[in-house]
């Protein structure tokens, strides 16, 4: 799935390195031929994926590269929003593994390279908001999490599918020390209908480039229609099971963090509205700019569906 961009982004901040610098090989291929072909003359030397728009992307401007990689929350690298950046160079991201098991037909453990073997170019590319009180607009690097799970065959019984995050504290120094803020491994999860639906994505990259240690490198979970803490980083385990799994935050405080945590005007945390959100990059302080929060993070002609018939607040 493919995003436009618009024209005053470079094609080597949006496009995958390695696609970016393999051009003329994608011009070579029936798709790139194909596209090349409809492009304005103007535009013959553009990347011709860029062409292809989805029906999930945003047209909306994308946050500075410089705010999305130092503004984050990972608590394994800390509690302020630029630890992780400043803690985050430690971590080391290869070899990379991921363990998948539970109810599949194929449980196994996979490598970074076997999991992106089969993802195809036109998968790779999403511009996707993303909320947590404060949100952004990110171009992602990924593919939809449903081309995994496949793979693995679910089985019937398989409800939900778990994540698991890596837990080494000799290079995340928030796992260190007698006062945790949180308990170790930050797990998420997802209903499998969830975790299926295309816009759920792992993400490997972000701004054509290699996913940055503080985002959540190597490999990552992006959910827009959630709040951000749902999209799991630095994942180690996938697990799909019968029984709703149990998840970080919800076990914290379970009246302020739910299991579905979908992005919902209507539901306040209980310390603070949700009905406003700040853009980073518009202003801060007493200056941020404030913009209405969108049911569904605004992507809910392409997700309402999932939730149909259930209560949104007492399912928050």
């Amino acid at each position: 799935m493919l995003i436009r961009r618009p024209p005053d982004i470079a094609s080597s901040e949006i496009t995958p390195h390695s696609v970016y610098l393999a051009r003329r090989d994608i011009l070579a291929g029936g798709l790139g031929l194909a596209l090349a072909a409809a492009l304005p003359q103007s535009r013959a030397h553009a990347d011709p994926l860029s062409a292809v728009k989805s029906a999930y992307s945003t047209d909306e401007t994308p946050t500075r590269r410089e705010d999305a990689t130092s503004y984050n929350n990972f608590y394994e690298f800390g509690t302020d929003k630029a630890d992780p950046a400043a803690n985050a160079g430690a971590l080391k991201v290869a070899p990379w593994s991921v363990k998948i098991d539970g109810l599949v037909g194929k449980p196994g453990t996979l490598t970074l390279e076997d999991i992106l073997k089969p993802v195809t170019l036109e998968e790779r590319i999403y511009r996707l908001r993303c909320v947590e009180g404060w949100s952004m607009v990110i171009p992602w690097v990924g593919f939809p999490l449903a081309a995994l799970l496949a793979r693995v065959e679910p089985l019937g019984s398989a409800k939900y599918v778990a994540f698991e995050t890596l837990v080494r504290p000799e290079e995340m120094p928030g796992q260190r020390g007698l006062f945790q803020p949180l308990s170790w491994p930050y797990v998420e999860g997802l209903r499998l209908d969830e975790a299926m639906h295309p816009l759920a994505i792992l993400a490997t990259g972000m701004y054509g480039e290699t996913l940055p240690a503080q985002n959540g490198a190597p490999l990552r979970l992006v959910v827009p229609w959630k709040y951000g803490f749902k999209s799991i980083k630095s994942i180690v385990r996938i697990s799909l099971v019968e029984e709703q799994p149990p998840t970080t935050w919800k076990a914290l405080a379970a009246d302020e963090y739910g299991f579905f945590s979908n992005v919902n005007p209507e539901v306040d945390h209980p310390r603070w509205s949700q009905a406003t959100e700040r853009r980073i990059g518009e202003g801060s302080g007493l200056f941020a700019k404030r913009r209405p929060t969108l049911m569904f993070n605004g992507y809910a002609d392409q997700v309402a569906q999932l939730y149909s018939g259930m209560d949104l607040r007492a399912n928050y």
